[in-house]
This record gives structure tokens, sequence and C-alpha cells, in this order.
């Protein structure tokens, strides 16, 4: 896997483990059985396609990208997962487990060469997210580049 992958299957992991404490429940929370775990789980398939997905023990509401206000301090993770996965999706795997997966690299073709770029941008077999905002260009700041604009920032953080 290239180095570009890692680091979005990593950030990827990240946003999904954080959405399994904050909004899951517990894997066995229903049953004795259970630890009180979430399971992380990632794979490549023969293809060298990357899957990452996180089990917990499901939650209130399923899992779908939110509309966050500018000020909002959270509520964009789904969102960020959109934008880097080729595609994701929840599944029911047994009674009181949900499974969030993310498609990070398709392993077909080197990340520029595919439709879309980064990734699709949506769920699996959603055609869209209703109410998404549109990206909009500020006069006089369009083809701008920001995408270096943060890295000496984290390289000094870590």
């Amino acid at each position: 896997m290239s180095d570009s992958v890692v680091d979005d299957a990593v950030l990827i992991l990240s946003e999904l483990l954080s959405n399994a404490c904050r909004h899951g429940r517990p894997l066995g929370w229903q049953s004795e059985t259970g630890d009180g775990d979430v399971r992380a789980a990632w794979r490549v398939d023969r293809t060298g396609g990357l899957t990452v997905e996180v089990t917990d023990g499901g939650g209130p509401t399923r899992p779908i990208p939110a509309t966050p206000s500018v000020t909002a301090r959270g509520g964009r993770g789904l969102n960020i997962i959109s934008a880097l996965a080729q595609e994701w999706g929840v599944r029911d795997d047994a009674p009181g487990e949900v499974t969030v997966w993310v498609l990070v690299d398709g392993g077909h073709a080197p990340r520029g060469d595919r439709p879309g770029g980064r990734g699709s941008g949506r769920a699996a077999g959603m055609t869209g997210l209703p109410g998404a905002p549109r990206a909009t260009v500020v006069p006089g700041l369009e083809g701008l580049d920001f995408t270096g604009a943060f890295d000496d920032a984290f390289d000094d953080a870590g």
C-alpha cells in the first residue's frame, strides 16, 4: 500500500472508532456474553483493495453524513470518510452488531486515474446526500491550492 492510502486508512479508522465510542453501544451490551468492546478490522482483497471496518453494538440512529454548521465542533467525520473513500456502507452482521465498512483503495488503478479522484464521496447505495452543501468558490480565490498549507504544522506536532 502507498503511504497516502495508509494515511487515509488511519484517519478513517480514527473517525470510525470515535463514532463507535460516541454514538454506538459496546458489543454484547444486551447480554452477559460481551466484553463491552468494539471490533476493528482491515483486509486487503485479491485485487489489492483495502477495506477498513469497525463493529459496535449499534446505536439509536444509523450512521449518515451530517450537515454541520460552520461553527459546529463536530459532525464532519462521515463527510471526511466520504471524501477519502472509494465507497462505504453499513451492515447488520448479527443481532446486536452494526459494522461500518470503508473501501479506502480499490486496488485497480492509481488514485488519480479513478473517476471522481479520491472517492465517490457517497455511501454505497446512496445516489446523493440530501441537503448536503455544495462547494462554493469565493470570488478572487479560485484556483488556490491549500493541499500543503498545513503540512508544517502537522509535522511539528507529531
